[in-house]
């Protein structure tokens, strides 16, 4: 069963898109301080954001549990940045919800996407990172999904060079996954710190800290250096692995 794999990659997702911006500051996703919204949401970057994020959860025709997981938990991550958190996640969920039903207007929300972001390269390649990353999650790579986040990524205007690195990156670790020996359950509760008669909400709860203590974007947000980002990145590998194992031991 493939686990839940890269999950910190978006936990905290906005803080790939946070720098050096000099126009219309206000449609930019701000963490660090709570920001009123101004305008519409579809039009602000957190919009076309969730936006992008449905067109390639439903690329394939249906949305995975995990995938479903992901996406959740970047929704509420985003909606905390703003004021009345709660009714900007219940928006967000919205456009999420309508955007998954067309492919239409794709290339237009990137495009738009791109206005925001001119002068920021690094900070479009992250968007793509992030979209691989959800494409990637259910361990398959469909070609309707290869084919959206390839176009998406023109679109942002993302040499193709660093989009097949990417690509190749996802892969390669997939495949390396595979032919690891599989985690074995004592393992698994030893890795999160909780005992086998644990329930499965005392689980959960220490599965949470955990993400949250080893979160590589957190790091690099306090400017921790690559390798530390690195180590975090494989370490919550791990720990999502162990949850996946016990979830499915437990029979949730």
């Amino acid at each position: 069963m493939n686990s839940l794999l890269f999950l910190v990659l978006v936990i905290a997702l906005y803080y790939f898109l946070t720098k050096n911006y000099k126009t219309s500051n206000y449609q930019h996703i701000r963490p660090g301080r709570k920001q009123q919204l101004q305008g519409a949401l579809k039009d602000h970057e957190a919009g076309l954001l969730v936006a992008l994020m449905a067109k390639v959860a439903k690329a394939d025709g249906k949305v995975s549990e995990l995938e479903a997981q992901l996406i959740g938990l970047t929704l509420t991550d985003i909606a905390n940045t703003f004021e009345e958190a709660t009714h900007i996640r219940e928006e967000l969920k919205a456009i999420y919800n309508r955007e998954k039903e067309t492919f239409e207007n794709t290339l237009m929300i990137a495009k738009q996407y791109v206005q925001l972001s001119r002068s920021n390269y690094p900070k479009r390649l992250g968007l793509i990172e992030y979209l691989l990353n959800l494409a990637f999650i259910d361990g398959e790579f469909s070609a309707a999904e290869r084919m959206i986040t390839e176009d998406i990524a023109r679109a942002l205007e993302v040499c193709s060079q660093d989009f097949e690195r990417l690509v190749a990156r996802f892969q390669a670790f997939y495949a390396q996954k595979n032919t690891q020996k599989a985690m074995t359950l004592a393992n698994a509760y030893a890795l999160l710190g909780v005992s086998q008669s644990a329930s499965f909400d005392e689980v959960k709860k220490r599965y949470r800290a955990l993400v949250r203590e080893h979160h590589p974007d957190v790091l690099m947000g306090q400017g921790a250096g690559q390798d530390i980002i690195d180590q975090a990145t494989e370490k919550l590998q791990e720990i999502n692995e162990a949850y996946e194992l016990i979830k499915k031991h437990k029979g949730t």
